[in-house]
């Protein structure tokens, strides 16, 4: 008998709250809004791919503080999972498994490509 194999595609649900990004259109107007959500949203995308790289890489002296960064970033910018996540990556990394910081690696690279193609 043959033995089948299936690739699994997890699919998440990704929660933003568009409440943080409306708030500072509102008080700061369009076009100061729009420059501090683009310079928000580039320091994301910097500190996931430096991450990537860090990870990658395994050098991993750097990596809690800038999971930090990156829930921090995307807590202001509304990304609910987005920063959810980041903050178990770094509870998972504290505790010195690397196994579960693995698995919370790929959902977090999962949920950013998800969370910026929004």
């Amino acid at each position: 008998m043959g033995c089948m194999i299936t690739a699994l595609r997890p699919l998440e649900r990704v929660r933003q709250d568009g409440e943080a990004i409306a708030a500072m259109y509102r008080e700061m107007g369009v076009t100061a809004a729009e420059q501090v959500v683009n310079r928000a949203l580039g320091e994301l995308a910097l500190t996931i791919a430096g991450l990537a790289q860090q990870v990658r890489g395994r050098s991993l002296t750097d990596v809690p503080r800038r999971l930090r960064r990156l829930q921090r970033l995307a807590e202001n910018l509304g990304m609910v999972s987005l920063g959810l996540v980041a903050g178990d990556a770094r509870t998972a990394f504290a505790s010195g498994d690397m196994t579960a910081f693995a698995a919370v690696w790929a959902r977090l690279i999962r949920i950013a490509e998800r969370s910026l193609a929004m």
